[in-house]
C-alpha cells in the first residue's frame, strides 16, 4: 500500500483534474496513465544512458532519436512556457506513445492507444499536473504499481452487467492458492484493469527454486514472462488501455491484452491455449442468445454470464490446466437445469479441487453479493476427475465487512492458504471445522449442490439457564428497585 504522503499527493492530483472539468474517473486515470507512460519511457532512456556512460559505449537501442529529445519528460518538465509544454506533449509526445515512435514492434498498448484522446487542453493544468507527478516518488516498480492500484481503487461505481473491481488482497489470495510456475500461460478472459495478471507477475518475480535462485533468472524464463505468459480479454476500449498500462507499469514488456468479447461466437476459435486462468467474470449479466458461441451453448443452455464463463474457461484451458475463479453463490446452489448442468460438468467430467465460501461484504462498497472462489482442473479422462471436494468457510478477510472496509484483526486468509497447501482428504473430515473434504458421491446425491451450508455441521453451544424460581426472584428484586427509585423521584418533585 502507498504511504500517507504519496496518497495525499495522488488525491491532490485527482482533485486538480476534477477542478478543471475532467471529472470522469476513467478519463482521469487515462490521462494520468499517458503522462506516466511518457515519464516511464524517459526513465528507461535515462537508465540506458547511465549504463552506456559507465561502459563508455553508445546507447543501445535508444528510444528517442536526436530529433525527438524535446519530447522527453526530463526536457519538457522544466519548460517555463506553459503553451510550449502543452504543444510538445499534445502534438509530439502523445502521438509518439500512441505508436511507440513508429520504430518498435506494435505492442498491445500501442494497439489500444490508437483510439486514445489527450483531453488536457489547458496549459496551466498540464503544467500543474506535470509538476505534481514529478513530486510523487516512483523510484521502484512496487511504488509505481501501488500508485496505479490506488488510482484504480477510485473506480468506486459498478460497471455494466455486474462488473466489479476485485479487491487486491482477494486477487493475491487466489494467486497464492494457485502458485503459478515460470512457464505458465495465464489468461483472464474478463481482465478489466488487469489485476489478476499483475498479481501473478508479482508472485513470479519473487518465486525462487530449491537452490534459492529466482526462477525468472533461469534461461528463457524472463523472455517468456515478458512476451508469452500474460493474456487478457476485454471488450471495453478504456479498460484495455488502462489494463495494458497497469501491466506495463508493473514491468511486463508486452502483455497480450486483446479486444475480445469472450462469450461471442465471433471469438470461439481459441481453445486449449492456457495453463492457468484467474478471473472474476461479470455477475448477473445476460447476453443475447444468438451471439453466444455455439460450443458454449452445447454445454449449457443459458444466457447468464456467470454460468457461460465456466464452460468458456474449460474450453480455453489445456489438459491439466487449472483455474481459480470467483462466482456468485447462486452458481453453487441454483436449482435451474443450467446451474445443475455446469456443476455436474465440473464434477463429473473434470476435477473440482475446492470451494472457498467468502463473506458477503468482500465486494463492498460495490455490492453486497455473496461470492465464492472455485478451483478446478481440466482433465482428459474421467478417472482423473473429482474424488473429493475441499471446502473452506471464510468468515473474515482482514477488513470490516461494511462499506468502509477498514482493517480489522480477524483474517482467515493465512489459515486458508496454510490448510489448502497441506490438505489431505484422509485427515480433514471434521465438518465442524473451517476446512473439510466432501466425497463426490455425497455431492452427487445432493444434486451437485456446492453450498458449504449443505455440508458443514454447525456446533451449537449448550446454554444453561437458572431455575425459573431464581429468575422470578431476580425480576421481583429489580421491580422493587425501580419502585424505590420512582418513590425517590416523586419525593424530589413534591
Amino acid at each position: 500500500m502507498i504511504a500517507g504522503e504519496i496518497k495525499s499527493k495522488v488525491d491532490k492530483l485527482w482533485t486538480t483534474f476534477w477542478n478543471n472539468g475532467i471529472s470522469n474517473p476513467l478519463s482521469v486515470i487515462e490521462q494520468i496513465s499517458y503522462l506516466l507512460f511518457i515519464k516511464r519511457l524517459d526513465d528507461l532512456e535515462l537508465a540506458k544512458e547511465r549504463k552506456a556512460q559507465r561502459l563508455g559505449q553508445p546507447v543501445e537501442k535508444p528510444i528517442f532519436t536526436q530529433d525527438q529529445q524535446q519530447m522527453r519528460w526530463s526536457h519538457f518538465k522544466n519548460l517555463t512556457d506553459a503553451e510550449e509544454m502543452l504543444r510538445i506533449v499534445r502534438d509530439e509526445a502523445f502521438p509518439f506513445i500512441k505508436n511507440l515512435g513508429g520504430t518498435q514492434v506494435e505492442t498491445a498498448y500501442a494497439r489500444h492507444m490508437k483510439d486514445a484522446v489527450f483531453l488536457i487542453a489547458n496549459p496551466a493544468l498540464l503544467t500543474n499536473v506535470v509538476t505534481q507527478i514529478e513530486q510523487i516518488p516512483m523510484g521502484d516498480r512496487d511504488t509505481k504499481g501501488d500508485l496505479y492500484e490506488y488510482m484504480l481503487s477510485k473506480l468506486t461505481t459498478a460497471g455494466t452487467n455486474g462488473q466489479f473491481r476485485t479487491p487486491r488482497h482477494i486477487i493475491k489470495m487466489m494467486v497464492e492458492l494457485m502458485q503459478p510456475e515460470a512457464r505458465e500461460i495465464i489468461c483472464d478472459p474478463a481482465c478489466g484493469t488487469g489485476g489478476f495478471l499483475v498479481a501473478a507477475a508479482e508472485y513470479l518475480r519473487d518465486l525462487k527454486d530449491s537452490d534459492g535462485n529466482l526462477v525468472l533468472n533461469a534461461q528463457g524464463n524472463r523472455e517468456h514472462f515478458n512476451k508469452e505468459m500474460f493474456h487478457g480479454f476485454d471488450f471495453d476500449g478504456t479498460m484495455l488501455r488502462i489494463g495494458s498500462m497497469n501491466l506495463m507499469l508493473h514491468g511486463i514488456e508486452d502483455p497480450k491484452i486483446e479486444a475480445r468479447d469472450s462469450l461471442s461466437e465471433d471469438y470461439s476459435g481459441i481453445e486449449e491455449a492456457f495453463t492457468m486462468i484467474l478471473a472474476n467474470p461479470p455477475f448477473k449479466g445476460s447476453v443475447e442468445k444468438s451471439t453466444i458461441a455455439k460450443d458454449l451453448t452445447k454445454v449449457i443452455s443459458t444466457t447468464k454470464t456467470e454460468l457461460l464463463f465456466l464452460p468458456l474457461f474449460l474450453r480455453l484451458l489445456k489438459i491439466g490446466g487449472r483455474a481459480a475463479v470467483i462466482v456468485p453463490d447462486g452458481v453453487l446452489f441454483g436449482s435451474s437445469k443450467a446451474h445443475k448442468a455446469v456443476r455436474k460438468t465440473l464434477i463429473e467430467n473434470h476435477k473440482l479441487d475446492g470451494v472457498v465460501s467468502m463473506p458477503s461484504g468482500v465486494f463492498k462498497p460495490y455490492a453486497g453479493v455473496s461470492t465464492a472462489v472455485i478451483v478446478f482442473t481440466k482433465v482428459g479422462v474421467e478417472k482423473d476427475g473429482t474424488d473429493h471436494v475441499w471446502f473452506y468457510d471464510m468468515k473474515a478477510d482482514g477488513l470490516s465487512l461494511d462499506d468502509k472496509r477498514q482493517p480489522v484483526e480477524e483474517n482467515d486468509i493465512p489459515d486458508l492458504l496454510e490448510k489448502w497447501h497441506s490438505r489431505d482428504p484422509k485427515q480433514e473430515s471434521d465438518r465442524k471445522s473451517k476446512a473439510f473434504f466432501v466425497p463426490k458421491k455425497e455431492i452427487k446425491e445432493n444434486g451437485y449442490d456446492l453450498s458449504i451450508n449443505r455440508y458443514k455441521e454447525i456446533e451449537y453451544e449448550e446454554v444453561e439457564y437458572e431455575p425459573p424460581k431464581v429468575i422470578l426472584g431476580k425480576l421481583r428484586s429489580l421491580e422493587d428497585e425501580i419502585i424505590s427509585d420512582l418513590d425517590a423521584l416523586e419525593a424530589m418533585l413534591s
